[in-house]
């Protein structure tokens, strides 16, 4: 099934690891094949990865970034969970870790990805976090 984009003028994304910017009028794109795609306001650079649920989404991201080199940021992302899972008590968070886990070993990365934004929403929520600088959700697939 082919994905669709619809992009702003000047709007960036990531396409199967290279940078992508729209000229300078709405387009559409539409991907006929299976392809590694972020737009811009889904990109965590590294520097950002500053609390433990975003220290999750990093190695998602790059998992679904590079998916050849995945297993580079595997035994992070395994690392980062399992730190996180020892501190959550709320079952549907830790039901929400499970299936980004489970996810991940699937190499269904964008899944993963998607789910980890409610992994950061509950950690803003409990830490009275502006989500300001949190990657937003995003159509695509």
């Amino acid at each position: 099934m082919p994905l669709k984009l619809s992009l702003k003028p000047g709007e960036r994304f990531v396409l199967n690891g290279a940078v992508v910017q729209n000229g300078d009028r709405r387009g559409v794109l539409v991907l006929q094949n299976k392809a590694s795609v972020l737009r811009e306001k889904d990109i965590m650079q590294q520097e950002q990865a500053n609390t433990p649920a975003r220290r999750i989404y990093f190695p998602v991201m790059m998992m679904y970034l590079d998916e050849p080199g995945a297993e580079r940021y595997y035994d992070e992302f395994v690392r980062r969970m399992s730190e996180f899972m020892g501190v959550i008590r709320n079952p549907k968070v830790l039901a929400d870790c499970v299936d980004v886990s489970k996810y991940c070993m699937e190499r269904e990365y964008y899944k993963a990805l998607m789910l980890c934004r409610k992994l950061i929403e509950y950690e803003d929520e409990r830490l009275g976090n502006v989500p300001a600088s949190v990657p937003a959700s995003s159509d695509q697939g």
